[in-house]
């Protein structure tokens, strides 16, 4: 009789540790989802309850070329919800052009990503802030080099999550594919955001999906966001900071300091 041989165990090492202070991870269903507007929209509701907020964009793609070099305008924007006393290339470590997963684009920049800067600009942050909000990249299973994807960046960090999606027909399927992705991984599901979702009369599918996703992904419904034609720049539009704002956010970031 044959003995099954057993395939050997690979563990993989751990590039980030867990956030030592309390803090929330926004993910998304898909890239363009708008995390960073619901990011920046959390971290402003912080930073109003008197909270030192700070914001992370631990890697960006899709940067624009200035003076100074490469910019992540997503991270100009959360800090500037969280006014953050941070410069940018600490807020955002890994920057890259090309509007790629990261793991393409430091591959095509000639490079890898660089976790240690990561690391650095974690432990800074976190010295100088009562909670900290970060802005995943993508999807949930984004590469982030040759080995990790962004739910192993979500397990090492150990912070809440929060899943931004879309309000259409879809969303269902992809919300509960990143929400079993999470808590099979280990991490706490705190809610889902639903971003853009129509001013005016809803389908029949963006009425009836939020009760669908609670129901069968047991996971909470947070907010429910407007859809806006307003322009986004420096300042998260009343539309949006409302839905946001009837949330206790503190209570999901486990920052259980009085308001």
């Amino acid at each position: 009789m044959t003995i099954a041989q057993k395939e050997p165990v690979i563990i993989r090492p751990i590039m980030l540790r867990p956030v030592r202070i309390p803090g929330l991870l926004i993910t998304g269903t898909d890239t363009g989802i708008g995390k960073t507007v619901i990011a920046g929209a959390i971290a402003a509701w912080f930073r109003r309850h008197g909270h030192r907020t700070g914001v992370l964009k631990p890697a960006a793609s899709g940067c624009i070329r200035r003076r100074e070099g490469l910019i992540s305008e997503d991270a100009e924007f959360l800090a500037h919800c969280a006014d953050a006393p941070q410069p940018l290339d600490v807020i955002a470590p890994q920057r890259f052009l090309e509007p790629l997963a990261p793991a393409v684009a430091a591959q095509r920049a000639g490079g890898t990503l660089d976790w240690q800067s990561i690391q650095r600009s974690i432990d800074a942050i976190a010295g100088q802030s009562d909670v900290l909000i970060v802005e995943g990249v993508g999807g949930i299973m984004v590469p982030m080099d040759e080995k990790h994807t962004m739910l192993d960046v979500a397990k090492w960090l150990a912070l809440p999550s929060v899943v931004v999606a879309r309000p259409a027909l879809g969303t269902i399927n992809h919300t509960l594919l990143t929400v079993n992705a999470l808590r099979g991984a280990g991490v706490d599901v705190a809610g889902v955001a639903i971003n853009r979702y129509p001013a005016e009369t809803p389908p029949v599918a963006e009425e009836t999906n939020p009760r669908a996703i609670e129901k069968w992904g047991k996971v909470p419904v947070l907010a429910i966001v407007p859809d806006t034609r307003e322009q986004i720049a420096k300042s998260v539009p009343p539309d949006i900071a409302a839905p946001i704002a009837a949330v206790d956010w503190a209570r999901l970031a486990r920052l259980w300091r009085e308001e």
